[in-house]
């Protein structure tokens, strides 16, 4: 009859031969993630980008503000951006909203006389663009991250190499590079930029920032999904000499988990200037930009970032 003594080591040995099994499990994960992440950085090719400072603030309430601009840089040493949105990510609760600034917000910046507020960054990178956003909206941001065009295409490309699905409502493509029909079909990673980046149509600015909301939510759920996330090693390889930031490695390995199990698949977003807000202006040498009501749309970004709803103040 077997003792006590017997089944207790038994119980010993089972205990070790499972120990092993998950070691060999997790260094078999972080070998392959390894490997992942420098075949796509070997792919990437040798493309540095410019080095920016950033005198970045952080949030007052705990929260994570990133600043992140797409640029098409074509090896110029200046690039206008086309992309300003605020990623702002709350670490207790794992919620990420998103809010995109028109690029012809009529601004004033720092240094300078008024100019359309993309200008900040043809005119002194990040830091002058944060340093006109806190100006403009009382918004402080701790980090930035730049992404070159050439990388969005190619980390889609890994990520989905049969393409995002997405709806294009129209026919698209002057000066985006690609010819794109309407209807519902499946976007390589410079088609799915080209869709992101149009605006020759009556919307102009705001259908091309509701556009650019739709591909990151679209993006968001593809990495997600059970195929995206063998891939994100890969994909995150070949993007690194396409990103300018000032966060560390750890950071954004950080934040990319925040955002990736944040609470719903829909990120909370809004577009400033907010509806009703503002009146179109055209100066000379500036051309025509968004002359818009600082006051009220201070307001209606710190209820949205707050979680509160316009109702709330009406009742006030």
């Amino acid at each position: 009859m077997e003792s006590r003594l017997d089944r207790k080591t038994k119980r010993k040995k089972r205990g070790r031969k499972v120990i092993l099994v998950l070691l060999i499990l997790i260094f078999s994960l972080i070998g392959y993630a390894a490997f992942q992440f420098y075949s796509g950085y070997k792919m990437a090719g040798e493309d540095q980008m410019q080095d920016y400072k950033f005198n970045g603030v952080k949030d007052e309430n705990g929260k994570v503000n990133v600043l992140l601009l797409g640029v098409d840089s074509r090896g110029e040493k200046k690039s206008r951006t086309d992309t300003m949105m605020l990623a702002q990510i709350d670490p207790k609760t794992n919620e990420t909203k998103l809010v995109s600034f028109m690029r012809d917000i009529y601004a004033e910046i720092p240094g300078y006389k008024n100019y359309k507020l993309n200008t900040a960054f043809y005119l002194g990178g990040p830091e002058l663009l944060r340093k006109t956003i806190k100006q403009n909206f009382d918004l402080d941001i701790q980090y930035y991250m730049i992404v070159d065009f050439k990388g969005f295409e190619q980390s889609v490309d890994i990520l989905a190499p049969e393409g995002i699905e997405m709806d294009v409502e129209k026919a698209m493509s002057e000066n985006i590079g690609v010819s794109l029909e309407p209807g519902v079909q499946n976007l390589n990673g410079k088609e799915l930029l080209g869709y992101a980046r149009f605006r020759h149509d009556e919307n102009g600015d705001f259908g091309r920032v509701e556009r650019q909301q739709k591909v990151i939510a679209a993006l968001k759920d593809e990495a997600l999904s059970i195929g995206g996330v063998t891939k994100l090693p890969k994909m995150a390889g070949s993007i690194q000499p396409y990103i300018q930031t000032n966060m560390s490695k750890l950071d954004q390995i950080s934040i990319a988990k925040d955002i990736l199990l944040s609470n719903t698949s829909d990120m909370d977003k809004l577009t400033l200037p907010v509806e009703g807000s503002y009146t179109n202006g055209s100066y000379s040498g500036v051309g025509s930009v968004l002359e818009i009501d600082f006051e009220e749309n201070i307001q209606a970004l710190k209820d949205f970032l707050s979680g509160k709803s316009p109702d709330d103040n009406a009742n006030e």
